[in-house]
């Protein structure tokens, strides 16, 4: 079964307690963690997005950043690289335009690693701040399960 189907196959099925709640998924090669503080049978909200590629073979990270910030779709803001340390095999891309709501910014966060793990999060920062805070996202079951197949499909 490809991965965004038991994506949604199990996310469909998930209805956990309230709190912060791990869901783990794997199919075609890759495992998915979702980390989130509610989920309902239309979406959940979000914590974190944490897949992994199984086996060893390394991914060029250059190439899946540029793929991911071409393919990855349903984020309220698309996503840029930013930057692409080679000699750590890393890449970090962000929202294009942050979201303002009044004197609060709030951004996607995606790192990718050249050994086929990527990390998915928001954060949140008040104008004129350097400081941030990892927020929860709302997004449908429908949304997060294309979202992971995008970004398994990018590397």
């Amino acid at each position: 079964m490809i991965l965004e189907n038991k994506l949604l196959e199990k996310l469909g099925e998930w209805q956990p307690e309230p709190g912060r709640h791990d869901l783990h998924v794997a199919s075609d090669g890759w495992s998915a963690t979702l980390t989130a503080d509610r989920s309902d049978v239309l979406g959940c909200l979000l914590w974190e997005l944490n897949l992994r590629r199984d086996g060893t073979e390394a991914v060029d990270v250059h190439q899946w950043a540029t793929a991911a910030a071409q393919r990855v779709s349903g984020l309220t803001e698309p996503l840029k690289v930013v930057e692409i340390d080679t000699a750590r095999n890393q890449a970090q891309l962000r929202s294009n335009v942050p979201s303002q709501r009044g004197e609060k910014r709030s951004y996607y966060e995606l790192l990718l690693s050249g050994i086929g793990h990527a990390v998915l999060r928001r954060f949140q920062t008040a104008n004129g701040t350097s400081s941030r805070d990892q927020v929860a996202f709302a997004i449908t079951h429908e949304t997060l399960a294309r979202l992971a197949a995008d970004l398994a499909r990018a590397a």
